[in-house]
């Protein structure tokens, strides 16, 4: 049986593609996905298509090597945080960024119910701005 943490290690340690994969697998119907205050992409989107469309789809074609690495997870039962830092540059301004983030998932039955962002969008303002 696959862990909690196996599941959200999954959806960061791998290629971009199996990374999308096992996301989209692990994603509850009826997830909440929250993106923080003052982040480009910030909301509360429910289900995978919204998660696609207004995160995933927009962070593919505006920013050049967006990543999320992670290097540090904590487990408490059916909560998994994740600590990292986010890279990438926006197309728009030719700008690079980093920016430290944590994401809070909730699972129920090995499948994503929540995820709450936490980000320093400063630096990610900052590479938007002309």
């Amino acid at each position: 049986m696959t862990s909690n943490l196996d599941t959200i290690r999954a959806t960061y340690e791998g290629s971009p593609q199996d990374n999308s994969r096992h996301l989209l697998a692990a994603l509850a119907p009826d997830v909440r996905w929250t993106e923080a205050s003052g982040f480009p992409y910030a909301g509360t989107y429910i289900g995978a298509a919204q998660i696609v469309a207004g995160v995933f789809q927009r962070l593919g074609s505006e920013w050049e090597g967006f990543a999320a690495r992670v290097h540090t997870y904590l487990e408490d039962g059916d909560k998994v945080a994740a600590f990292g830092i986010y890279s990438g540059t926006y197309r728009q301004t030719g700008k690079h960024m980093t920016a430290a983030f944590s994401h809070l998932y909730e699972l129920r039955n090995g499948q994503i119910i929540r995820m709450d962002q936490v980000v320093d969008s400063h630096p990610v303002q900052q590479a938007m701005k002309d």
